[in-house]
């Protein structure tokens, strides 16, 4: 159990059946009545985000998290299959419970997994990942006078705009939290 007066951003709770992740909280003391924790959560499952006002001390289950690394092997139809660094086991994960996440990956990368009572229930991808360009325009001289972009595919099919000195064939290293580019490898 944890008090709510001790919530921090990104705790995860067991509430009404369902896991959340503290998203946003404040701690409200008004002048005339008992304070209470004014916070947002959002559902770890669906993702969606909800308002919820407790009570100043009241007591809520804390989830515990457990995070495992584990490397993608590869994808068969619309599963991912992923293998614990430890034991060698794997698991199989949908494509739609991976998100956005999937044009990050490529094989044997390493990602941390997510688990609540030895069920997945997120992962997470390297901040920083290594891809390969596939297929993007040539530069032409003179034409980064203005520093512009072109778009790029990676070898995961992930679509990334890049400066026109980009060719096709480099490696780039890609910031996944914002689908940016960083520099080339």
């Amino acid at each position: 159990m944890i008090n709510v007066n001790d919530f921090r951003t990104g705790i995860t709770i067991e509430l009404e059946g369902n896991l959340f992740t503290v998203v946003e909280f404040q701690h409200v003391k008004p002048g005339k009545g008992s304070a209470f924790v004014r916070s947002k959560l959002r559902n770890v499952k669906t993702g969606y985000v909800v308002e919820k006002t407790f009570r100043g001390g009241e007591k809520v289950i804390r989830a515990i998290i457990e995070r495992r690394d584990m490397a993608y092997l590869y994808e068969a139809g619309d599963e991912i299959t992923f293998m614990d660094q430890e034991n060698y086991e794997q698991i199989a994960l949908q494509k739609e419970f991976i998100g956005e996440n999937v044009k990050w990956l490529k094989e044997n990368a390493v990602c941390s997994v997510l688990l609540h009572q030895d069920l997945p229930i997120g992962i997470d991808v390297p901040n920083f990942v290594e891809l390969k360009v596939t297929q993007t325009d040539p530069g032409f001289k003179g034409d980064t006078a203005q520093g512009g972009t072109k778009p790029a595919i990676l070898e995961t099919g992930a679509q990334v705009n890049v400066p026109l000195f980009v060719n096709e064939g480099d490696v780039l290293q890609i910031d996944t939290r914002t689908g940016e580019y960083l520099k080339r490898v």
